[in-house]
């Protein structure tokens, strides 16, 4: 942009012959053009600098009395120019380099160009893990509310019947998904039976070495109504626990996969492992439709109840992250209402409900809860702090 600077002059007018210095054939550089204006920013001279090497050359001229289209008028007869003072030394400093000489006009800041208006880029979408938007925590995975684990085996580590199933799962109408972890006991058919359909299935293949005929049991118990089923697992913590290598897993959800939609399944299919074994192999992630990890704030020893959500929440952003922002679904995640101490993480039906709130406050969706009832069948280890038994939303089971 040029910027000018306007010099006053008086109002009396003067005509001057026109002054050149004369120049023979050469290629002149223009320096400047400057403008003089009157008190009322009215064009008055011009002067021209041109640059021939090193010398400067001025080509200055008197300019008319200019006329205004709303009130045009007579100019005044002018006095003749004073002879003593040559033209050439009304030049001022020069405001700006212009790259076209145009004498007699006056020049103008060019005008900026209009803006170009360009509509905000969408800002890309944070990645994903599980949480709902309402919590702070973007949504995607396969898109549930709520989910609780239900496990089919009587404390003696005998099937239940349909009809223990069915008692156990009459009124879980609160929730939107059960997972369960493999197709023995008939659990799949009896779940579906026991719910009469109103709630999905996260169905799981427990032996990875057994896929083609686990998956005929879930087809079998679908009937190809495959809409009852919200997403299958392949494998449950195999890769934290030593069971499987990466590839292993890796190769059984592509094998999984196929079979599945061979049989007209064609939602997710994932394999399930800690979040500390899925952070650090994010492959199983990738090879997964969503990261799906089992994560206990209790374990961690450092966590109390009522920051559990956040310990989790946490946990998921990591795993995400790790992925490159691919959606993490947590699969398992609660707190045990009996056993022992474990530092800051203390055991007990209080404890429990914390969690249970923290839980439900960090995420709206895409979290299952661990379990439905306490697992009166399992055994426990020094490393469950004799806690594995007693994870039960609901206590014991009706049908125990």
């Amino acid at each position: 942009m040029i910027e000018h600077k306007y010099h006053k002059h008086r109002r009396e007018q003067v005509v001057v012959t026109e002054v050149v210095t004369a120049i023979e054939s050469a290629t002149y550089q223009l320096e400047d053009i400057i403008v003089y204006v009157d008190d009322k920013n009215l064009p008055v001279s011009t002067t021209i600098v041109y640059k021939d090497g090193a010398n400067f050359i001025e080509h200055s001229q008197i300019l008319p009395p200019s006329s205004t289209a709303a009130a045009p008028r007579q100019a005044p007869t002018p006095p003749p120019a004073p002879a003593s003072t040559p033209v050439a030394e009304q030049s001022l400093k020069a405001l700006a380099p212009y790259h076209r000489p145009k004498p007699a006009l006056v020049l103008k800041p060019p005008s900026k160009p209009s803006p170009k208006i360009i509509p905000p880029a969408k800002p890309s979408p944070p990645p994903t893990h599980g949480g709902g938007g309402g919590k702070g925590v973007a949504s995607g995975g396969p898109g549930f509310t709520s989910g609780v684990t239900y496990t089919p085996y009587n404390a003696d580590n005998s099937c239940k019947t349909e009809s223990q199933v069915a008692q156990d799962l009459a009124d879980v109408n609160s929730y939107q998904v059960i997972r369960l972890y493999g197709t023995d006991c008939n659990q799949v058919a009896n779940v579906i039976q026991g719910t009469k359909g109103r709630v999905s299935i996260f169905a799981g293949i427990f032996d990875i070495n057994d896929i083609l005929n686990e998956v005929n049991a879930i087809a079998t118990a679908v009937d190809n109504n495959w809409k009852l089923i919200n997403t299958v697992s392949v494998g449950n913590e195999l890769v934290n626990n030593g069971a499987a290598s990466v590839a292993q897993i890796i190769s059984a959800i592509g094998t999984a996969r196929s079979a599945l939609k061979a049989k007209g399944y064609n939602g997710p299919v994932v394999t399930v492992d800690t979040m500390m074994a899925m952070k650090a192999n994010p492959q199983l992630c990738r090879a997964s439709d969503f990261c799906a990890i089992n994560c206990h704030a209790f374990f961690d020893g450092n966590v109390s109840a009522g920051d559990a959500g956040l310990f989790v929440a946490e946990w998921a952003r990591k795993v995400s992250q790790a992925a490159g922002g691919k959606t993490t679904v947590v699969t398992e995640s609660g707190w045990p209402t009996r056993g022992n101490q474990n530092n800051k993480a203390i055991p007990s039906p209080e404890k429990h409900q914390q969690a249970m709130q923290s839980l439900n406050a960090s995420f709206s969706e895409n979290l299952v809860l661990y379990g439905l009832y306490n697992d009166l069948w399992k055994k426990d280890s020094g490393a469950t702090h004799g806690a594995e038994k007693y994870w039960g939303i609901r206590g014991n089971a009706p049908s125990h």
